[in-house]
């Protein structure tokens, strides 16, 4: 029943419990009065129905609307420059190309519901001799993917579970729009004295004592999970969305290798991981354990200025964290404090919040199982977002999808992050 024919069966219904109610006079005898009232009962009765339906239906149009006010939207928004002069030719009677008709296919974001019967038909008629072609970012002619946008937020979402080092609460983090190479001067003056001045003396002028300046050099390296592809029939049969699951298993990839290069990155090719470049702190006795005496030199290796830091901590795996738990002071008190979740006091060892990565070794020989310091001095350069890619015409009628990632990572100050190394 339409919005109209609610409403017009609602009026009548009010008109019937009205007509009831004024039937009842003061000479109708009990028996009409209470016949009357029940039927005046029924028609209200009845009408609740309908305002129920009524404000179901209202809610209903109100939500189509937006639906549609967001879908024209983004139709306007993928439509590229030319499309209009394109389409108002195409009904002036000139013929439809297929390049045309794929360039609307691919900024419909493969929806084949937003061309019309011609255009279908140029578009299966144009793959028998298709391009085998890539989207480069030298060739501006090339093509043959599209980003689907509802992939981008659960990506990101997959790759913070995956490990800190991506996380900006943890490290510093700056997105920038091209992977153009970006310089951090550095300066360290901390082992430059003044002294004692002498009246009467000339000022001491032989540069000993002039500032040394560095650089470290963020540039942007890319990864990507490989194409998976996968049938049109699975696409089209499948319970799932193929293209929403594969996009959360490629997340994680991406997450994956993020943290990974982050953490112990070699600097060479890839970016220099907050392990790797952060310098010694302490080296402990044994090969497989730590003890609570180690940790405490760990911490006093950073200089305190770095331990008054918002963004000091340890970092270390999970199984690192269990032998850590274990730990007890002199007067035989855990070292671990396990923190306040409804106060929102996080867990923490020695009073220095810790996070847990994945990427980091074991407790073994020779391995840096354990750092410290201040991880606002790492930074994190992400170039734009990861992309997930969809391959529709080189796979046709099969799809292909991937991932794409692009960031580096740079320790600025070696003396802000220390690791303990086993024997």
């Amino acid at each position: 029943m339409t919005l109209k024919e609610l409403n017009e069966k609602r009026g009548t219904l009010v008109a019937q419990a009205r007509e009831a109610l004024d039937a009842i006079k003061k000479n109708t005898d009990e028996a009409r009065a209470a016949e009357l009232e029940a039927r005046h009962d029924n028609f209200m009765a009845d009408m609740d129905k309908i305002d129920a339906a009524i404000a179901r239906e209202e809610r209903m149009a109100a939500a189509e609307a937006r639906i549609n006010a967001r879908a024209e939207e983004e139709r306007r928004n993928r439509r590229p420059n030319g499309s209009d002069a394109e389409q108002r030719g195409q009904e002036e009677g000139e013929g439809l190309e297929y390049r045309q008709v794929f360039h609307r296919f691919i900024a419909s974001g493969g929806d084949l519901s937003e061309l019309n019967g011609e255009e279908r038909a140029v578009l299966r008629a144009g793959v028998k001799d298709f391009e085998k072609r890539i989207q480069t970012a030298g060739t501006t002619t090339a093509g043959g993917y599209t980003v689907p946008v509802e992939l981008e937020n659960i990506i990101i979402e997959t790759m913070a579970a995956w490990g800190p080092m991506y996380d900006e609460d943890i490290c510093t983090v700056f997105s920038t729009a091209s992977g153009n190479q970006i310089n951090l001067p550095t300066v360290d003056d901390t082992g430059v004295p003044a002294v004692k001045h002498t009246e009467g003396t000339a000022l001491t002028d032989d540069g000993g004592s002039d500032a040394t300046f560095g650089q470290k050099r963020l540039d942007a390296y890319v990864y990507d999970t490989e194409f998976v592809r996968f049938s049109y029939e699975l696409a089209q049969d499948s319970i799932f969305n193929m293209e929403t699951l594969l996009g959360g298993l490629l997340g994680k990839r991406l997450g994956r290798i993020a943290n990974l290069q982050l953490t112990v990155g070699d600097g060479s090719g890839d970016p220099n991981g907050i392990v790797t470049a952060s310098s010694l702190g302490k080296t402990a006795a044994a090969v497989a354990a730590v003890t609570y005496d180690e940790i405490i030199d760990l911490v006093h290796s950073v200089d305190p200025a770095y331990r008054q830091s918002p963004k000091v901590r340890f970092m270390f795996n999970d199984l690192t964290l269990g032998a850590l738990r274990k730990l007890k002071d002199g007067e035989g008190r855990y070292i671990w404090t396990m923190g306040d979740v409804t106060s929102g006091v996080p867990g923490n060892i020695l009073g220095y919040r810790y996070s847990i990565n994945q990427a980091m070794a074991s407790l073994a020989t020779g391995n840096k199982t354990m750092i410290f310091g201040d991880f606002g001095a790492y930074f994190v350069r992400k170039v734009g977002s990861p992309v997930i890619g969809v391959l529709r015409e080189r796979f046709w009628p099969d799809l292909g999808i991937a991932g794409l990632i692009r960031f580096d990572g740079e320790l600025g100050d070696t003396a802000a992050v220390r690791h303990l190394i086993q024997a």
